[in-house]
């Protein structure tokens, strides 16, 4: 899955997916990335806020939005492309399927 960026009060933050932000997820939740139901919007935005957090941290910038204020300052597009990316929708890779390698 690619990197995005999220904008949050005029500020672009990182949003990658890593291992930071599963955890993250788990600790919000008490549920694993994997037990995501992808018509949730609470899941969604809160594994949002985890990639957020995760990518934001691991490229030293300072992310101090609780959930909830993350929440209350994003937009419906921004939940909607990631909610895509996340469901395996990306349009890089239809039908979540990744293109196969060329072995040269």
């Amino acid at each position: 899955m690619k990197e995005i960026t999220i904008n949050v009060d005029g500020q672009k933050f990182p949003c990658c997916p890593t291992m930071g932000a599963m955890l993250r997820f788990k600790k919000e939740t008490g549920r694993e990335v994997t037990e995501m139901k992808g018509d949730s919007l609470t899941d969604i935005c809160t594994y949002l806020w985890c990639c957020v957090k995760s990518a934001s941290s691991a490229e030293g910038k300072q992310f101090d939005l609780p959930l909830i204020d993350f929440a209350d300052r994003i937009d419906q597009s921004a939940l909607v492309a990631w909610s895509s990316m996340v469901m395996g929708q990306d349009e890089s890779e239809p039908s979540g399927k990744k293109k196969a390698q060329s072995r040269s």
